[in-house]
């Protein structure tokens, strides 16, 4: 029944506690059936298996029935509603959704009114993130949260694993391969304070420079080449010239990762905002790869292999040409050096990453230290300030929250610096095409917008919940291509400590 998955949602987001937030999350996932397991993981998650269901914030909230006195709604009732409104399409499709929607609504009660329209646009607030549902998944089938992930990593997709784990039993785990054309989550890095500081971290280490591109997974076999973006999107069609570069490989089964990158007519790398545009609707066929991992080859599974042994094999396949620079170096001055050219050459600094590392998909591992000449961190949003002065009628002051420890996003502090007339034109529409509510002149939103903020460095303050706030925050730029959990953690802000 959705009352159920209902009640529990309510529960998870009513606590703070991690080990709370698992234990009814394990509790309920331990009594699905087979045709409610995928759909209420995917609720639960905040997110309907149905990519898109063409209905925005206008329609969930003009859409207004009497809600149910009894809870009715089986999940499959909603997933059938759900298939319904995406398949609709055409003339007419919007007024076909809201009377699908408006059916729906009429069978559930208040709290589930509430839910569902949450749940439509993605905007609950639950706390039950991948990691804490992954752990949740564990313990429901008895199993390592580990070999949870490890098998999520694999597939791409932690409902999927989840759900045949839950249905036919914990070792499906271990039935997860890797495999061309299932996108994996890239590694991540965690920051250092500067490259000699990631060497005495790590020791000798790859020193390698730092594209400031668009995240790239290149997939072939044989003729056929995907491309998908850093959020499993696939983008195959907007990047003709990775395409190209793919089927140019002497070998035809393998899965690449790096970064698409437009390079110059001087040989320097362009900005993020020229690598990211899209002329004539798509990307320029002059954006082209630049390699720095191999995931596999000729099916082979290279993820557990160590970095070094990647990297031969990347050498192997993928000319210098199309590969990111780098060096092999446990000497500190050397790596700053190394640090002070790349930059120098425009790029955004140097990545230093551990040579005996495996691949770890979807997580910041240790061994993948980023240097970059200024602080940055990728913050959420939370809420936006009317402005004044030439800024009235314009949102202007930023709230800026990390991602907490329990899966909340705690505030950092504010910031109007670094927002340019056309961002502050920008923003204020599209704030406000996902606000939650309004206090005073103060703006909430979904969670949904994450933007780069460069900072000088961060104190401690009891006037914000995480005891931390950022020195001299500013806007560098709006990461269309993150979403808000791949935002930094209250851990890497508290790192830079000092």
């Amino acid at each position: 029944m959705l009352a159920e998955v209902v009640a529990v949602s309510d529960a998870v987001s009513s606590t703070s506690s991690r080990s709370e937030k698992i234990a009814l999350l394990a509790g309920i996932l331990g009594r699905l059936t087979g045709e409610e397991a995928p759909i209420a993981l995917a609720y639960l998650s905040g997110r309907p298996p149905q990519r898109r269901l063409g209905a925005g914030y206008a329609t969930v909230f003009g859409v207004e029935v009497e809600a149910s006195e009894t809870p009715i709604l089986r999940l499959v009732d909603v997933d059938s509603a759900f298939e319904e409104m995406a398949a609709a399409a055409g003339p007419g499709s919007k007024t076909r959704r809201e009377s699908v929607l408006a059916d729906l609504l009429a069978r559930a009660t208040p709290g589930e009114q509430d839910f569902l329209r949450g749940l439509i646009l993605r905007s609950l607030r639950q706390g039950a993130l991948e990691g804490v549902m992954a752990e949740a998944v564990a313990e429901a089938v008895g199993a390592s949260p580990q070999r949870v992930r490890r098998a999520a990593m694999l597939e791409g997709d932690l409902v999927v694993v989840a759900a045949r784990a839950l249905t036919e039993g914990a070792e499906t785990l271990g039935h997860a391969t890797l495999s061309v054309f299932t996108p994996v989550q890239p590694m991540l890095a965690k920051t250092a304070g500067s490259a000699a500081e990631a060497i005495e971290t790590l020791g000798e280490a790859i020193v390698e420079a730092k594209l400031d591109g668009l995240r790239i997974q290149v997939h072939r076999a044989g003729a056929d080449v995907a491309v998908f973006s850093r959020n499993l999107r696939d983008i195959t069609s907007e990047l003709p010239g990775v395409v190209e570069q793919a089927l140019e490989l002497d070998h035809a089964s393998f899965i690449l990762d790096g970064e698409g990158l437009m390079i110059g007519s001087d040989g320097r790398p362009r900005s993020f905002q020229d690598t990211m545009s899209r002329p004539g609707g798509g990307r320029s066929r002059a954006l082209r790869g630049f390699f720095f991992d191999l995931l596999a080859i000729d099916g082979d599974d290279l993820i557990d292999d160590s970095l070094f042994v990647r990297r031969a094999a990347l050498e192997d396949l993928v000319p210098a040409r199309d590969r990111v620079r780098s060096i092999v170096t446990g000497d500190t001055a050397k790596a700053e050096e190394f640090f002070r050219e790349s930059t120098a050459e425009g790029f955004e600094g140097v990545v230093v990453k551990d040579p005996n590392q495996p691949y770890e998909a979807g997580r910041r591992g240790s061994g993948w230290l980023k240097v970059k000449p200024t602080h940055t961190l990728d913050l959420l949003v939370l809420a936006a300030e009317w402005g004044s002065g030439r800024r009235t009628g314009r949102l202007s002051n930023l709230h800026l929250g990390a991602l907490g420890p329990d899966g909340d996003y705690v505030m950092l502090g504010k910031t109007f610096k670094g927002l340019t007339d056309q961002m502050l034109e920008w923003q204020t529409a599209a704030f406000l095409d996902i606000e939650d509510h309004r206090e005073g002149h103060v703006v909430f939103l979904e969670p949904q917008i994450v933007y780069e903020i460069a900072f000088d460095g961060v104190q401690r303050s009891s006037r914000y919940p995480g005891g931390v706030a950022l020195r001299f925050a500013r806007v560098k730029r709006y990461r269309d291509d993150k979403s808000a959990e791949e935002v930094d953690t209250l851990e890497t802000v508290r790192s830079f400590l000092r």
